[in-house]
């Protein structure tokens, strides 16, 4: 499909004034063939062949984005799940934290913003080797900068395990005490009905269904959605849906544009596009924004649900036009901490936990990056990570949690966690949820939906 001149401008222009951006380039990795019983070997075969593709992945693309114009903003790498990699390794914690230092240390020497991928899936039961992963959690992600780590605690196949989210509640609390500001947790995510292709941190990882390498684009543009929107005050939803569809589509063209052309100069299979709309702390880059644009006066308030639900229908369909690759999360983020317009929200009391957790019943990824008091009890925790992806298993959706208990901080607080975490208001939860409940353990058996052979 040819591309016009008026296209070429209008994407010089986004780029300029509206923050349009590659978030984030993402090179999974396979690391399947690295297992081995002898925790050296393991180590000897995963940093350097991290090394080589991580430079690899920048070279390509700083001449990419000086070729194109377009910023790439992150250069990410997504490993195999590291629980496998476990299971024939010694189960101590030392083992567990020098194999989360070799990561960290290839991201480093590569200059890879950040590695995701250690984790597991959890939704039908924990191993011996998964359960020394999780004790030992808190001290890799303590001990390491650029590592995060993922779960799967739930789908809609297999029901939630709650066993595994009664001890998460501990985990992250034990995990934010170790560092400052609690800021280990948002390296964290927790997932229901997890994708394997995720390019987006925390929860980025290279599932075992994947190949040996694959390239995986996500894509942002709520400044260029908001100014769209912003110049069309007057027309009717109907209208507005698809002006919301035609830009999306030109985003997306160019991530796939950007996608395809890295994956062939690396030599590895382009995996696909993630059409998230993904905030960051800059003025103009909001989601919350794009809402109140349509007319809501706050985010939050009454008529937020339903317009976020309009916004990623139109962003999903606008995407999946331009793309026979569409994967990933691929809809709204509404992270609290990286998004200007819901921290207003928070701080002005338009929005609590709970219309937080109905926002999420529409949009993509779920309670993300927002900060609760740090003596927020262990059962609460995990009654709110069990709400939550609840609403993905019932839902046939991904969601998931990061949530942030922050060491001394009371309701009100905002607390600073700077660079593209941005800043967030602590929000105020009940000291009591369902302590009985969430201590019963097992699983919230798959819903009925699950029967669809």
């Amino acid at each position: 499909m040819a591309i016009t001149v008026e296209e070429v401008y209008e994407t010089v222009s986004m780029t300029l004034y509206h923050h349009f951006d590659i978030r984030t380039v993402t090179l999974g990795v396979n690391l399947k063939d690295c297992a081995d019983r002898r925790l050296a070997g393991v180590r000897g075969r995963i940093g350097p062949r991290l090394v080589k593709w991580g430079r690899a992945l920048n070279h390509h693309a700083d001449r990419i984005q000086q070729e194109f114009g377009i910023p790439i903003t992150n250069r990410r790498i997504s490993t195999t799940p590291i629980a496998l990699l476990l299971e024939p390794l010694p189960r101590r914690a030392a083992t567990i934290v020098a194999l989360a230092r070799t990561l960290d240390t290839a991201a480093a020497q590569a200059d890879i913003d950040f590695i995701g991928g250690f984790g597991g899936y959890l939704q039908g039961g924990i191993t011996e080797a998964e359960s020394h992963l999780i004790d030992a959690l808190p001290a890799a992600l303590a001990a390491t900068e650029r590592l995060c780590g993922f779960f799967n605690l739930a789908s809609t196949a297999a029901g939630v395990n709650m066993t595994a989210v009664e001890r998460f509640g501990h985990v992250l609390r034990d995990l934010a005490g170790r560092t400052r500001r609690g800021i280990g947790c948002a390296k964290l995510a927790l997932f229901a009905n997890v994708p394997e292709d995720n390019p987006f941190m925390a929860g980025a990882h290279h599932g075992i269904g994947q190949p040996d390498l694959a390239l995986n684009i996500g894509i942002s543009g709520p400044g260029v959605v908001r100014a769209v929107v912003a110049r069309h005050p007057d027309c009717d939803l109907t209208e507005l849906s698809e002006v919301i569809k035609r830009t999306v589509f030109k985003i997306t063209r160019a991530g796939e544009l950007i996608g395809r052309e890295m994956a062939h100069r690396m030599g590895v299979e382009f995996g696909i596009v993630d059409i998230s709309l993904a905030a960051t702390p800059a003025a103009g880059d909001s989601v919350a924004e794009i809402i109140e644009a349509m007319g809501v006066s706050r985010m939050g308030r009454p008529g937020s649900t339903a317009a976020l639900a309009m916004l990623i229908d139109a962003v999903k369909k606008g995407g999946a036009m331009a793309s026979g690759n569409v994967g990933g999360l691929s809809g709204t983020f509404i992270p609290v901490s990286e998004d200007a317009g819901m921290i207003r929200a928070v701080r002005s009391g338009a929005l609590n936990l709970e219309k937080l957790e109905a926002l999420t019943s529409v949009c993509s990824v779920g309670l993300d990056m927002f900060a609760v008091p740090g003596d927020t009890p262990a059962d609460v925790l995990s009654a709110i990570i069990a709400d939550e992806l609840a609403i993905g298993v019932m839902n046939h959706k991904t969601t998931s949690v990061r949530v942030i208990p922050v060491p001394g901080a009371k309701p009100g607080d905002l607390v600073q966690f700077g660079g593209l975490l941005g800043s967030a208001p602590v929000m105020r939860v009940p000291r009591q949820a369902a302590a009985a409940w969430v201590a019963r353990g097992g699983r919230i058996p798959a819903p009925l939906q699950a029967l669809r052979n």
